[in-house]
């Protein structure tokens, strides 16, 4: 796998929120099949290149990219004395792919096969000592690729989502709804066959309204205002992307192929609260569950003394587990 560092190093000011965290970090890009990917590469302050590190790879979010939370955990696992890699999904971000803004869950789990190849390449990385952090949708695909990517060693997910959830955010929305929704991505794909133009909708309410869960509330005060706001992340993905996320479920094979130790991290208010104790109950391997009090499921995003809180429940897990 070709593998090239864009920029050996550089000094950048990461924005998060209205904060703004100064980092050592390098631009790198690498393969993915035929595709191209985009990353940052994190490294910790007294870095040394003839020293091996463990290293940890972060997921972003559905919507989301490199350098916004999944960003920040890889900051921070820097700042732990790991190598950290956060980079964006293919057909997303800086990231090559066509069509632009598909949400395909078997390629953002290659996504992470592809991360594991590049990391293992890297001289000053202990290919035996491979971490993972996913966020939010990037959690479920990061139980997903781990349960047969076993070069990863070890699992840490906060606010876990399985984009082939079809019980909707909060655990309670029919089946039926899924089969409307299947029907309408149907008609949508004989449509583009003819001629029609690809339909984009919204990963979060351009207007939330009184029906909009908080949790998508706060979604939106993340992606869509300047506490997180990217150019990249566009909030838009392919409506046709629908059949391929439903046909997906992160936690098919959690009782029996995933092996490694697993963290999940909820907040204690995050309506979505329920999947990850869900992918808690399930899991068979060594587990542990961390109930964030008084956060919801974006909180653990961004804000600082939730983050503080969960990155540290993190460093202790990592230091467990990649030995």
């Amino acid at each position: 796998m070709e593998a090239k560092i864009i920029l050996i190093t550089f000094v950048t000011m990461l924005s998060f929120g209205t904060k703004s965290i100064a980092q050592k970090v390098e631009k790198v890009t690498f393969n993915n099949n035929n595709l191209k990917m985009a990353g940052n590469l994190y490294l910790p302050a007294a870095f040394n290149e003839n020293k091996k590190y463990p290293v940890i790879i972060t997921v972003h979010p559905g919507g989301g990219v490199k350098e916004q939370t999944s960003g920040l955990y890889a900051q921070k696992m820097a700042e732990q004395g790991y190598v950290a890699l956060a980079f964006d999904a293919s057909h997303q971000g800086e990231s090559e792919g066509l069509p632009r803004f598909l949400e395909d869950p078997t390629q953002r789990v290659e996504d992470i096969r592809s991360a594991v190849d590049y990391v293992s390449t890297l001289k000053f990385v202990d290919a035996e000592k491979i971490g993972l952090i996913g966020i939010c949708a990037g959690g479920g695909y990061s139980i997903s690729a781990a349960q047969t990517e076993h070069r990863i060693k070890t699992i840490a997910i906060a606010s876990p989502v399985s984009t082939g959830n079809k019980k909707g955010w909060d655990g309670k929305t029919p089946i039926s709804e899924s089969i409307t929704t299947l029907e309408a991505v149907a008609k949508q794909r004989t449509a583009e066959a003819n001629g029609a133009k690809p339909i984009y909708i919204n990963y979060v309410p351009e207007k939330p309204d009184a029906k909009t869960p908080n949790d998508l509330v706060e979604a939106y005060d993340y992606y869509r205002t300047p506490r997180a706001q990217h150019p990249n992340s566009t909030n838009i993905f392919l409506f046709t992307s629908l059949d391929k996320m439903m046909a997906f479920d992160a936690y098919a094979n959690i009782e029996t192929l995933l092996t490694q130790p697993i963290l999940i991290i909820v907040g204690s208010n995050a309506g979505s609260r329920w999947q990850g104790e869900e992918v808690y109950k399930r899991a068979t391997s060594p587990k542990e569950l961390k109930v964030i009090q008084g956060a919801t499921h974006m909180d653990l995003y961004d804000i600082p003394k939730y983050v503080n809180q969960v990155a540290t429940t993190m460093t202790t897990f990592f230091g467990k587990n990649l030995k």
